[in-house]
């Protein structure tokens, strides 16, 4: 009986004996691990996880060291995202904070998680921004999109991504975002970029003779922003098309909008021929009067002004 007791205490001190031989050797890893941090994060992290799976293995000789590891695991992965931010390894770093967000709810590392969580987005946005610079126009938009997926509410996301999709040449695509973005805190700036697209389309039907067309366009631009263009447009088509009230009145708005236009001299003789066809004299006076210094028609008007 005394045998078999001695063989026991000899096996049982030669656990303790092993257990602490190798608690030592993790410790060693572990304050390895923990010097390389500065020098290879990547190193580090695979060598603190392996320092993890050997002390949860020693139960509670190793308990310390593992809470330890549980700490810092989650933090290597959300740095290690960061840099390869700093690198402008857009891909890697989103693959990296999805990891970090996993390792930190698995390590209920709740900080970590949350931070990462909210530089998914931030990243995204920068690398939609370098591909929308180089005018890589649909490969911005497809990531513009997954970031208003995850956050409809974004209005600076859906502004660039009316941008990048104005840029592809999808017309419809980038009204409904630039929408989008006015009705979340970008009214000013998406209303800005609708009423040029609306601008564009006038300036095209104008040209192709399309005037109804080109009058809608540029009404519509107008009601984005004030544009003063836009009314030229209107009252050129307008005018094209015989609609001399119209003609006149959108002339007028470009001239208030645009007062020291280089053609405002032009522009006002013209309102003034207007005028007079529709047997409005006295407003026929006052726009040849504002219209005797234009260096093609100023003769023309004074003419005007004398017969009047």
């Amino acid at each position: 009986m005394k045998k078999i007791i001695a063989v026991i205490a000899s096996l049982t001190l030669g656990f303790c004996v092993a257990n602490a031989q190798d608690l030592q050797s993790i410790t060693e890893m572990y304050n390895t691990a923990a010097s390389s941090i500065s020098v290879n994060k990547t190193s580090a992290l695979s060598t603190f996880e392996q320092v993890y799976g050997l002390a949860t293995a020693l139960g509670e000789e190793g308990a310390e060291i593992a809470e330890q590891c549980k700490g810092i695991i989650p933090s290597l992965y959300l740095a290690i995202a960061k840099d390869l931010v700093g690198e402008s390894n857009y891909d890697g770093a989103i693959a990296q904070l999805n990891k970090a967000i996993e390792i930190a709810a698995k390590y209920e590392n709740a900080e970590v998680a949350t931070e990462a969580k909210e530089l998914v987005p931030q990243v995204l946005m920068q690398s939609a921004g370098t591909l929308l610079n180089a005018k890589k126009y649909a490969e911005a938009a497809a990531i513009y999109k997954q970031v208003i997926d995850a956050d409809a509410t974004n209005g600076v996301a859906a502004l660039r991504l009316g941008l990048a999709l104005n840029g592809a040449g999808d017309l419809e695509g980038a009204k409904a975002a630039f929408a989008q973005a006015a009705a979340n805190g970008q009214a000013e700036t998406a209303n800005k970029q609708l009423g040029n697209i609306h601008l564009k389309a006038a300036a095209a039907a104008l040209k192709a003779k399309k005037y109804a067309d080109a009058v809608s366009e540029a009404l519509s631009c107008a009601e984005m922003t004030q544009n003063a263009t836009a009314y030229q447009i209107a009252a050129q088509a307008s005018q094209a098309s015989g609609k001399n009230a119209d003609a006149i009145k959108y002339f007028e708005k470009y001239l208030e909008l645009s007062p020291k236009a280089k053609n405002a001299t032009q522009v006002a003789y013209t309102i003034a021929v207007l005028y007079q066809q529709s047997k409005n004299n006295a407003k026929a006076k006052e726009f040849y009067q504002k219209a005797v210094t234009d260096p093609n028609y100023g003769a023309a008007a004074k003419k005007m002004l004398e017969t009047l």
